[in-house]
């Protein structure tokens, strides 16, 4: 029998390669009720970022995306209206993460809301990723936040639907080594991906057959959309990060989730269960007319990219990014270099040209985060802390050390280390 310490380096080595393996192709952009079984219930379901959460306990942005949500499927008519069928119970609340599915910010999901669905080919699994704006998923539940959610219903969804399925599927990869190679990080910035992305998908939208102005209003979101990739490359991480679940032994993260209230990690050998500690705050920079102190805590599935190593993990290749999030150069690169202390190993295939084209860092490990005593490093944008506001600001922030002794110490009594 091999010592534990083998089983976990033989484990953790499984799951780098699961995650390295992964072929993301966008397959289709379908209404969320057609491909998670959930939301083709007759319930009521939100579907939300981050770890279960309870409506008393939900931060104020995540329950005015919430709110938006409810008018948007017609649940209710008045943001009171709907707060009241929220907080009598009226609507279940689950966390994406358990449907194959993450979000960005508040990362609210609805039966009729548009998902990019993108199967992993190495695997044979699918993830799906509500579409990115900015003011809905921060909390927003005015009619501008409402008619872009409409639109993308009526209109851009369709359109894209029509296109992706004339393509044949679009393959993501090649995207993201490219983007990563033209500074983009995935996270936060994806001016590059969202370019390409735009490139690929402008013939297939004029030749299959749509409408002339409904070709023109989706060709024209492409192309003044510098962060239309984040809901792609979510998705793209997610389909990779599923098929490492659940493999025996392994101390990897295949999850880092947020929903305003608590942060979640959830560890590959230890299956679906969370451990969470109160979310932290965002450090970054603010947008005009707001201040620190309008600021809501960490939210959102986005750190799924850095469980794949982009985002935080490859910001030295993204110094363009700095002027949204702050800080210098040399910090970015000297942080890309200290995420290769606490992960497994480097991508074959997204390599950073600041780094000398090394790979980008991937799979984090909880036993060298408690060893080295070095945080993951998430670049994430900022929502306010109460309901009914855009985007406020962006910034980087580290998770709570607390996830990581649990998930530790709870792998100690799952495999009997040191007993």
């Amino acid at each position: 029998m091999p010592a534990v310490k083998e089983l976990i380096e033989e484990a953790n080595a499984e799951v780098f390669r699961r995650i390295t393996a992964a072929d993301p192709v966008l397959v289709d952009v379908a209404p969320a009720h057609e491909v998670i079984p959930r939301l083709g219930e007759a319930e009521r379901v939100v579907l939300h970022s981050g770890p279960p959460v309870t409506w008393p306990r939900m931060c104020g942005a995540q329950k005015g995306a919430a709110l938006a949500m409810a008018l948007f499927e017609g649940w209710s008519k008045t943001p009171d209206e709907a707060r009241a069928l929220f907080e009598s119970g009226g609507v279940v609340l689950e966390p994406n993460h358990h449907h194959g599915a993450v979000g960005p910010m508040a990362g609210t999901i609805t039966r009729s809301l548009p998902v990019f669905v993108v199967e992993n080919r190495a695997s044979g699994n699918r993830a799906y990723c509500r579409p990115v704006e900015s003011r809905q998923q921060f909390g927003d539940y005015g009619p501008e936040a409402l008619r872009t959610l409409t639109t993308w219903r009526e209109v851009w969804g369709p359109a894209l639907r029509r296109a992706v399925r004339a393509l044949g599927g679009l393959p993501l990869k090649p995207i993201i080594a490219r983007a990563l190679e033209m500074g983009d990080e995935l996270h936060n910035r994806q001016v590059a991906a969202s370019s390409l992305f735009a490139n690929a998908m402008a013939i297939p939208l004029l030749e299959c057959g749509l409408p002339k102005e409904q070709a023109i209003s989706t060709l024209r979101l492409l192309g003044n959309h510098p962060v239309f990739f984040l809901g792609l490359s979510m998705a793209a991480a997610k389909a990779a990060a599923d098929p490492a679940s659940d493999v025996a032994h392994s101390t990897v993260v295949t999850t880092m989730a947020r929903n305003g209230t608590d942060f979640g990690i959830r560890v590959s050998g230890l299956g679906g269960e969370w451990f969470t500690a109160p979310a932290p705050a965002v450090e970054g920079l603010m947008l005009p007319g707001y201040t620190a102190q309008d600021a809501g805590l960490d939210m959102g599935d986005s750190a799924i990219t850095e469980v794949v190593g982009w985002g935080g993990f490859a910001l030295g290749g993204a110094p363009g990014i700095l002027s949204l999030v702050g800080g210098t150069v040399g910090e970015a690169l000297a942080v890309t270099r200290e995420m290769r202390e606490i992960t497994v190993g480097e991508s074959p295939d997204y390599r950073i040209p600041a780094l000398d084209f090394r790979g980008a860092a991937v799979g984090i490990d909880i036993r060298k985060v408690l060893q080295k005593n070095i945080l993951p490093v998430i670049d994430t944008a900022i929502a306010h802390r109460e309901p009914g506001h855009p985007i406020i600001g962006a910034g980087w922030v580290r998770p709570p050390i607390a996830c990581f002794r649990q998930a530790l110490l709870r792998f100690g009594q799952r495999y009997q280390v040191g007993q």
